[in-house]
C-alpha cells in the first residue's frame, strides 16, 4: 500500500474572469505544434532534480521517463463514448513529451481497456497502480466504472483524473474531477428550460445505472421542490438497450414539455432514430439532454437529433481562440472529420492539471500532488477557463447547445460566471 494522508477541507475561491494507423499517427503529431498552457512552464530546477528526489514512493520514474496508465472502454457499448477521451488524453500528453515532458521526464503511457465491464475496471486499476507504479491514471467515464475503480485508488494511493459529467455526492482525496458534477451540469440547464423554454412538465429517461438515476434523482427534485413543477414520468433501460417504442408510447401519452434524457453509449443511436421515426421531433417536441455530445451524434446522425438541447460545459464549435487551436491540433492528429464532445475536452485537460501540479510540487509523489492541486488554473483551456478548487473538482461555466443537422452544436446560453463546484448541495441528497 502506498502512504497516504488527509485532503483539505472544502473552501471556496475567487470567481475571477474566468487505434490509428502508425503512420498517420506520426505524421499527425509531426504536423501539430505543441499546445503551451498558461501557467504551465517548466520549472526551472525540475529537469536537474535527481529521481530520488521526485519520487520517493516507488512509482514507475526513472531519470528521462515517468509512466502513467490510461483506462477507458476501447470496447463494448460505451466505446462509442470514450474513444474521443483516449484520443484527447494521448494528444496532451504528446504535445507535453514534444514540449519537453515533465520534470525533464518523458512520460509513457500503459493503455488498458475496461470493455465497458464494471469489473474489469477495477482489475485493471489494480494492475496499473500495484504492478505497473503509474504515477496517474487518466480514465473512466461511467459513474459505475468509477465508483469500481474507487475503492482500489483509495486502498493504493493512487491518482485518478476522471473526465465526465456525472452526478457529484463525491469527493476523493485521490480523483480530479475534470468534468462537471450535478450543481453545475443538471440545475444550471433544468433553470434554464424553465425559463427560457417556459417548461412546465418534464419526463425524465436514463439508462439504468448510478449516473442517470442519481442525476435525476436531483433532476427531480429540483424541478418539484425548487421550481414548483411537475415530472410526469420516469423510465430507465439497461446499457445497449436498443428497442424504445415502449417508452416512446408513454412519452405520446404524458405529453411532457421536456424530455430530459440521460441515456448513454450507443443506445443513442436506437433511442433517437426511434424517436425521429415516430415523429417526436424538435419542431413538436422540446428535448434537453446532458448525455450527447459531438462524439455520440457521429453514430446518432445529425438529422435525427437536429434541433433538440444538450447541457454541456463544452462544445466544439466554442468560438474561441483557445478553443480553435485545440481543435485545429486534433483533427491534424486524427483527421479533418475528427469531433470533439465535452467530455473529450475535458479529458484533454487531465494530464494538462497534472502536468502542473507536478511542477508545482517538484515531485510525482501522489500525496505531493494532490496538495499542489487545489488552485491551480488553466487560462488557455479549450473550454476557456477553470481552477482547481480544494474538493477537487473544476469551476467552470455551463452551457446550452442546440443540435444541427451537420452534428455540430450551435451554443444558444451561457452561465454568466463560473459555477462553483458543490458536489454535496443542500437539498438534492
Amino acid at each position: 500500500m502506498r502512504d497516504k494522508d488527509s485532503s483539505g477541507s472544502p473552501s471556496t475561491p475567487d470567481g475571477g474572469a474566468v487505434s490509428l494507423p502508425r503512420r498517420r499517427l506520426m505524421q499527425g503529431l509531426a504536423a501539430l505544434p505543441a499546445l503551451p498552457l498558461a501557467g504551465m512552464a517548466a520549472q526551472a530546477h525540475g529537469a536537474s532534480l535527481p529521481t530520488a528526489t521526485v519520487n520517493t514512493t516507488r512509482l514507475a520514474v526513472t531519470d528521462t521517463e515517468v509512466t502513467v496508465g490510461q483506462l477507458h472502454s476501447a470496447t463494448g457499448t460505451m466505446a462509442i463514448s470514450e474513444t474521443g477521451s483516449i484520443q484527447a488524453e494521448q494528444l496532451a500528453i504528446d504535445q507535453i513529451n514534444a514540449a519537453g515532458g515533465i520534470l525533464g521526464r518523458k512520460v509513457r503511457v500503459i493503455k488498458e481497456d475496461g470493455a465497458s465491464d464494471w469489473p474489469t475496471f477495477a482489475e485493471k486499476s489494480r494492475k496499473l497502480l500495484v504492478n505497473d507504479r503509474v504515477a496517474a491514471v487518466f480514465g473512466c467515464w461511467t459513474s459505475a466504472s468509477r465508483k469500481a475503480v474507487l475503492p482500489v485508488f483509495e486502498k493504493e494511493n493512487g491518482l485518478l483524473y476522471y473526465p465526465t459529467f456525472y452526478e457529484g455526492l463525491e469527493q476523493s482525496k485521490n480523483v480530479i474531477y475534470t468534468g462537471q458534477e450535478a450543481t453545475q451540469q443538471i440545475i444550471w440547464g433544468l433553470d434554464w428550460a424553465a425559463k427560457q423554454k417556459n417548461a412546465k412538465s418534464f419526463f425524465l429517461i436514463g439508462s439504468d445505472y448510478i449516473w442517470p438515476r442519481t442525476s435525476n434523482k436531483i433532476a427531480r427534485k429540483h424541478i418539484e421542490n425548487f421550481l414548483k413543477l411537475k415530472v410526469v414520468g420516469e423510465e430507465y433501460y439497461p446499457l445497449g438497450h436498443t428497442n424504445f417504442n415502449s417508452l416512446i408510447n408513454k412519452i405520446k401519452v404524458a405529453r411532457p414539455d421536456c424530455i430530459y434524457a440521460i441515456v448513454v453509449g450507443g443506445s443513442n443511436v436506437a433511442f433517437y432514430k426511434q424517436l425521429k421515426a415516430a415523429g417526436i421531433t424538435a419542431d413538436k417536441q422540446f428535448l434537453l439532454t446532458i448525455s450527447v455530445t459531438e462524439d455520440e451524434v457521429l453514430g446518432i446522425g445529425g438529422e435525427n437529433i437536429a434541433g433538440f438541447y444538450a447541457a454541456m460545459k463544452y462544445f466544439q464549435s466554442l468560438n474561441n481562440a483557445n478553443n480553435k487551436q485545440f481543435v485545429d491540433a486534433f483533427k491534424a492528429r486524427y483527421g479533418g472529420k475528427a469531433v470533439i464532445g465535452d467530455v473529450t475536452q475535458a479529458a484533454y485537460l487531465g494530464p494538462w492539471l497534472w502536468k502542473a501540479a507536478v511542477e508545482k510540487a517538484g515531485s510525482f509523489d501522489i500525496d505531493k500532488v494532490v496538495a499542489a492541486s487545489p488552485g491551480i488554473e488553466l487560462k488557455t483551456a479549450p473550454e476557456g477557463y477553470v481552477k482547481v478548487d480544494t474538493n477537487h473538482h473544476l469551476w467552470s461555466r455551463t452551457r446550452v447547445g442546440l443540435a444541427q443537422l451537420d452534428g455540430q452544436f450551435k451554443v444558444v446560453a451561457e452561465s454568466p460566471q463560473l459555477i462553483p463546484p458543490n458536489p454535496f448541495p443542500k437539498g438534492y441528497q
